[in-house]
């Protein structure tokens, strides 16, 4: 058992040759994979910088790839699975989430420099996971190559050699350069991580694979490392997306012919962008993640999405004409949603009076829900259950509805003459959340996760059609379980008895 595996658990270790490589999927799938052996499993990933987050039942803030994969694993999800979450935000740097909870806004070198005291952070929570599950499955970030970064190394070779867990490293091929990004990076190891690297993994590979063999036999002649698996660029299982670069490869996800078109505004800072996933779902319904004014055109409902820099991204729709784009639309009857920092830029006003966000103390809002909002150190992270309040228009059918979500922000939204879009379900008692325009039209509130409850995602949807004059394909029947899919999938392309040997018995 390696250094640090204090308990009966073995590990493995998923890394990259870049950010948006696969790791993700493929440490989804081996989650499953392992779980459908009849294996306790856990991942981990010690450090992830995204702002597509996630709060788990005890209010713990961690990256959403992990709570992805400890579904797929069957799990709950706890900080120990990701227990360094960065999330950048405008140019103070990045808020630095530890266990779970927001330790401090932080600059890259200043970060860097807390690396030796940050180390024990992550290995207390591996030595956790290692000695209460069967196996965990180690997600790396970026490239271990980053040899500038070495000393300061807090997720890649540094814990490998920590547990001694055996490493697969994947290759995006459609990117180009796959056998010099495998090559490269094997020969910028050093000798003790090389040794710990097991297997090549090449992902979203397009057409005959016998055209890469010759490749693949060189590759293992000059390294040694043998490539387990070449994986096909798939995209009809939907696993929620970690990174917003998956938005640069699909900005529109709707086939032709679709009868509702669903415009989220693509903010520099978007967070929790997953929240609109379930609508790639449903028959009829195209999402288009929009940048352009022009691209609001044809959108029958416009949604600002949640961000780490509610002001910034405020004042980048302004610079863009996007703004006064949404305002028209809005004019001409148009539906529009604000989720979290979104809700936040519906209001009259947001105010910052510890310069949280940058050097604005207060700023105007689009002026559509008669609600500020002021920022304040505290951040609320929170499951919460709610039901949906009676209103006109839009949400008409939705009154009495239940729902579940999550809550993430920093702000709290003060609501003068709006009815509230929900009421949190307490133990005790019931508290508002958000704000719905007179008209119906216009409503924000901070739940995230709202899309994902069918019944509430349908009745949005139907309301919008019934606008338009339009009826919906009926919605089919639940589709197999996307991981076990998934899991079908990989086990297709990948020699997984290979890596279960690897991981030893």
């Amino acid at each position: 058992m390696g250094q640090g595996q204090k308990g009966r658990g073995r590990a493995i270790m998923v890394q990259g040759t870049t950010s948006y490589a696969g790791k993700s999927t493929l440490v989804t799938a081996l989650c499953r994979i392992f779980r459908q052996g009849g294996l306790s499993v856990a991942p981990f990933k010690a450090q992830n910088m995204s702002n597509n987050a996630y709060v788990t039942a005890a209010g713990e803030e961690v990256a959403r790839a992990q709570a992805v994969q400890a579904e797929a694993a069957g799990v709950a999800v706890s900080a120990d699975m990701n227990p360094l979450l960065l999330k950048p935000q405008a140019e103070a740097g990045s808020q630095v989430i530890v266990r779970g909870r927001p330790l401090g806004v932080y600059s890259a070198r200043a970060y860097h420099e807390m690396a030796d005291e940050l180390w024990p952070v992550v290995t207390e929570s591996l030595d956790r996971l290692l000695a209460t599950y069967d196996i965990v499955v180690i997600e790396g970030a970026g490239s271990p190559a980053e040899i500038n970064l070495r000393h300061v190394d807090l997720v890649n070779m540094r814990v490998a050699r920590y547990c001694r867990a055996p490493v697969l490293l994947v290759g995006d091929i459609d990117r180009g350069g796959v056998f010099a990004a495998l090559y490269g990076t094997w020969a910028l190891l050093e000798p003790e991580e090389r040794a710990l690297l097991r297997a090549f993994v090449i992902n979203k590979f397009r057409g005959d694979v016998t055209i890469l063999e010759p490749g693949l036999g060189m590759l293992q002649e000059r390294t040694g490392i043998p490539t387990l698996g070449v994986l096909p660029y798939f995209r009809d299982i939907q696993v929620p997306s970690e990174d917003s670069l998956s938005l640069q490869e699909r900005p529109h996800r709707g086939g032709e012919g679709a009868l509702l078109e669903i415009a989220v505004l693509r903010l520099p800072r978007i967070a929790n962008f997953d929240d609109f996933e379930p609508f790639e779902r449903d028959p009829g319904v195209a999402i288009r993640y929009v940048e352009r004014p022009t691209e609001l055109a044809a959108a029958d409902c416009v949604i600002i999405p949640g961000t780490k820099a509610t002001m910034a991204d405020l004042r980048f729709l302004r610079e863009r004409g996007l703004a006064e784009a949404l305002l028209a639309r809005h004019r001409a009857g148009v539906p529009v949603i604000g989720i979290c920092g979104g809700y936040q830029m519906l209001g009259a006003r947001i105010v910052d009076p510890d310069l949280l966000e940058g050097d604005r103390r207060d700023m105007s809002g689009l002026g559509l829900l008669d609600g500020e909002t002021t920022f304040s150190p505290v951040k609320a992270t929170r499951q919460v259950r709610a039901r949906i309040g009676a209103h006109e228009g839009l949400l008409a059918a939705a009154a009495g509805v239940e729902v579940a979500g999550y809550e993430i922000h920093m702000g709290q939204t003060l609501v003068r003459d709006q009815t509230p879009f929900s009421n949190i379900l307490g133990a005790d008692e019931e508290h508002p959340d958000g704000a719905v325009a007179s008209s119906g039209l216009v409503f924000g509130t901070y739940l995230h996760g709202l899309f994902h409850n069918d019944a509430f995602r349908r009745v949005l949807l139907e309301a919008l059609a019934a606008r338009k004059g339009v009826v919906l394909p009926p919605v089919a029947p639940p589709a197999e379980d996307p991981y076990d899919l998934l899991a079908a999938r990989i086990r297709e392309h990948l020699d997984v008895q290979a890596v279960l040997r690897l991981v030893g018995p």
